[in-house]
């Protein structure tokens, strides 16, 4: 089983969505029929996909609380930037 990667899952509560509908929101903030939307039709390419995907990944599986705990650890030390 693969171990996640602990600063993928720093990201997502740091990278915000660089266009779109939901541009300047923080990956964790997208809702989940917007990653749904994205599964279907393909993630974009690089890390923004990984990062989408790795969201999508834990809201559908019903592990939010992880992006909670994260937000509590990390987001604070971005809103000072």
């Amino acid at each position: 089983m693969n171990q996640p990667n602990p600063e993928l899952l720093k990201q997502l509560v740091q990278v915000k969505m660089p266009f779109g509908k939901y541009q300047g929101r923080l990956i964790a903030d997208l809702p989940e029929p917007y990653l749904i939307w994205f599964r279907k039709k393909g993630y974009p390419k690089g890390k923004l996909g990984v990062l989408m995907e790795t969201c999508y990944e834990i809201k559908s599986n019903g592990l939010e609380e992880i992006l909670y705990e994260l937000k509590s650890l990390f987001s604070e030390k971005t809103d000072k930037k």
